[in-house]
């Protein structure tokens, strides 16, 4: 057993029972005569929730991360060689790869609108740094990622000269590459709108759910103070009753 092989396990987890199996692991490294390396597991960080969301589509959303990545290191050597086309090519593929991959993950759940955010910062900044993209690939995230640095986008070193007509062919080609992109991005909306459907209609059917578990709740409340109300009275009657039967007594014993 090893560092990299306790890590694995542990950022797997999510993030409520990631303290419990760390000391556990410590605990087994530590048992079994390995005192580094315990220290080493006990130093590993609780990850928060987005970081944990991305872990977990390292491993569950694999390819697609992949083909971000892919993206990013294209994108990458697109701005060191100053290619403006490139530039501009891969960072609307760029866009379209980030947007599925987000989606992927918010459908997972569990997430809030900051750690989505969050998430969104930490894709952002696999694409344009490698370091991170190198953090993201392994799945061992313990916080989010950003990126403060220049992104790679499309900036021309000359005057572009000026394009001569295009063919018809040309013209054609341009055109279908048009309806292509157009009928992609109806298909992404399509995409959003269904997934937009099914969470309302998921936040209907929990809003409901919740309504009618706090109205139980208020309702057994209510009972729970008439009951508690009920048994004051009694204990009341019962001490009362305690005194003057005791006061009885001692007059029979007199």
């Amino acid at each position: 057993m090893d560092l990299d092989e306790v890590a694995d396990r542990l950022y797997a987890l999510p993030p409520p029972e990631f303290t419990a199996a760390r000391e556990a692991e410590a605990r087994a490294a530590k048992d079994a005569g390995d005192v580094r390396l315990s220290r080493d597991i006990a130093k590993l960080r609780k990850p928060t929730v987005s970081a944990w969301a991305v872990n977990r589509a390292a491993r569950e959303h694999s390819e697609e991360l992949a083909e971000l990545l892919e993206v990013g290191e294209r994108l990458r050597a697109a701005w060191q060689e100053q290619d403006a086309d490139a530039l501009a090519e891969l960072t609307q593929r760029r866009n379209t790869v980030t947007g599925r991959l987000s989606r992927l993950i918010r459908q997972d759940g569990g997430l809030s609108a900051a750690a989505a955010t969050e998430v969104d910062q930490t894709l952002d900044a696999a694409v344009v740094d490698a370091d991170a993209a190198d953090q993201v690939r392994r799945g061992r995230l313990a916080k989010p990622l950003s990126y403060s640095g220049f992104a790679p986008a499309p900036i021309p070193s000359v005057r572009p000269a000026r394009r001569k007509k295009p063919t018809p062919e040309e013209e054609a080609d341009q055109a279908r590459e048009r309806a292509e992109a157009e009928a992609r991005k109806a298909r992404e909306r399509q995409e959003a709108e269904a997934a937009h459907r099914e969470w309302q209609a998921a936040l209907e059917a929990a809003t409901r759910e919740y309504d009618e578990r706090a109205e139980k709740v208020a309702t057994l409340e209510r009972m729970l103070a008439e009951a508690r109300k009920e048994l004051d009275d009694s204990r009341k009657r019962l001490e009362v009753t305690r005194r003057e039967e005791r006061h009885a007594r001692q007059r029979i014993d007199r």
